[in-house]
């Protein structure tokens, strides 16, 4: 009986939990393969959009910079993450086949019992029934033996199999991470490389802008002398700072913007002074003569000028139409109305009437 109670007894548990174990460890990989190539497509997206931006600005490119260096360090991250999963996995095959050969194991041992049952079958006293029942549970555990270990076999071909793609897998990431670095490590040198064209471009510039700036101030200086010389020292007409101001009695009557005949003869100073600086001034400095028209803050209301910057705007129309029919050019010139509301004297005084009632010229770049 005691021969009978071993020859019943189920192999050990540790077969019934394998299945199980292989299909959360299978399971939990191919989540982590899903992860891993939706991370990597994302990468690839991100990667896309910073190579196609590469000439954009250059404070967009540094962005997407930083945003693919995160993206490689998940992507590094989830890396290490699946050599440790194919790691756990290689454990579960070595368990796997510690099963399987348990599992060997014991089928000798049932084989070994039902070579001693049936010796003994000849000795033992009892029916042939009980015999025969014997016999046919222990094949049946012989045949479900022999099942179970198919069952291993199967299981252990897939986890192998599932062992060498991941590998082509790791294989495969880590020549795309090494495209990345590259990759990233080329836009890093473009971006050095623009940074500093950049930087020299912008030196360039300034230094441009102050060559023409010097320049124009040197043209200014030299209409500003000159037409001094022509207009003479009269107290009428002056210099101040970069302006030259004619007061308005000068050239207009009271409340009139056409120029007067003493008005035509000092634009006629004017026109030939500025055309004989004209050809002197190389073409590449873009200039322009200003006219601005200002009144005082009396109040002017006719049907002709219904304000005082109607009045301005006028003044300084006639004189740059003079000087247009005294053969300045049209795009050289610009007439400007600021009417009262930029004063030279604040004072409510008739001198300071007298004063603000002007016409101011200047020679700028457009």
């Amino acid at each position: 009986m005691a021969l009978l109670s071993k020859g019943r007894r189920r192999p050990g548990g540790a077969s019934d939990n394998t299945w199980p174990g292989f299909v959360d460890a299978l399971s939990t990989l191919l989540l982590v393969i899903i992860f891993l190539l939706s991370i990597f497509a994302l990468a690839q997206f991100f990667l896309g959009q910073a190579l196609s931006g590469r000439d954009e600005a250059l404070e967009r490119l540094q962005t997407q910079v930083l945003e693919l260096s995160d993206l490689l360090n998940l992507q590094r991250q989830a890396n290490d993450d699946l050599r440790a999963n194919v790691s756990q996995l290689s454990a579960s095959l070595q368990i796997a086949d510690s099963s399987r050969e348990e599992m060997q194991r014991r089928i000798l041992e049932l084989e070994a019992d039902i070579a001693e049952a049936e010796g003994i079958s000849g000795r033992v006293s009892r029916s042939n029934n009980e015999q025969q029942s014997t016999i046919s549970d222990l094949q049946g555990r012989y045949n479900v033996a022999m099942e179970n270990l198919a069952e291993e076999r199967e299981l252990s071909k897939r986890a192998q199999d599932q062992v060498e793609l991941l590998n082509s897998q790791l294989a495969s990431l880590r020549q795309q991470l090494a495209a990345l670095n590259e990759a990233l490590e080329a836009s890093e040198a473009k971006d050095k490389e623009q940074q500093a064209v950049i930087t020299n471009l912008s030196s360039r510039l300034n230094t441009a802008l102050a060559s023409k700036v010097s320049e124009l101030n040197q043209f200014r200086s030299e209409f500003f002398g000159r037409l001094r010389q022509a207009l003479g020292d009269r107290q009428d007409i002056r210099i101040q700072g970069d302006r030259f101001i004619f007061q308005s009695e000068v050239l207009f009557g009271s409340g009139s913007a056409t120029l007067g005949a003493g008005g035509q003869e000092e634009m006629a100073k004017l026109a030939e002074t500025l055309s004989a600086i004209m050809s002197t001034i190389p073409d590449d400095v873009d200039w322009i003569l200003r006219v601005d028209g200002h009144t005082d803050v009396l109040p002017i209301r006719t049907a002709q000028f219904p304000s005082n910057w109607d009045l301005s705007t006028a003044r300084a129309l006639s004189v740059v139409k003079y000087l247009i029919s005294q053969g300045i050019p049209a795009e050289r010139l610009a007439a400007t109305g600021f009417g009262q509301f930029h004063p030279l004297d604040p004072a409510d005084t008739q001198a300071a009437y007298q004063r603000n009632r002007r016409i101011e010229m200047r020679l700028d770049q457009k």
